[in-house]
């Protein structure tokens, strides 16, 4: 696990065909297995946010899989903002 002061947040929006085929259980389990913190969500428009703090380097290997997504999904788009870690996460959820 890296310190607060290593850390970067990085705020996702994934588009395609990523909501009821189990994009936001892949992402919990991703983001767990790699350390990171924050949390998944569904959103209204049917993109799936996703609110994640960790290492630079660990969360540009999340991307890779948030870009495949789970048997089922189509990733049409990723969308990063990248900024400062908040600190405020002590796991992953899904929200």
């Amino acid at each position: 696990m890296t310190e607060i002061g290593e850390s970067v947040r990085a705020r996702i929006l994934v588009s395609g065909r990523v909501q009821g085929v189990g994009y936001r259980a892949f992402t919990c389990r991703m983001a767990a297995a790699r350390g990171l913190t924050g949390g998944v969500e569904n959103l209204d428009s049917g993109q799936v946010a996703v609110d994640a703090e960790g290492g630079r380097a660990v969360l540009e290997e999340f991307l890779v899989d948030l870009k495949k997504g789970p048997v089922g999904a189509r990733v049409t788009q990723v969308q990063v903002e990248w900024g400062n870690a908040t600190g405020r996460y002590h796991d992953f959820s899904i929200w």
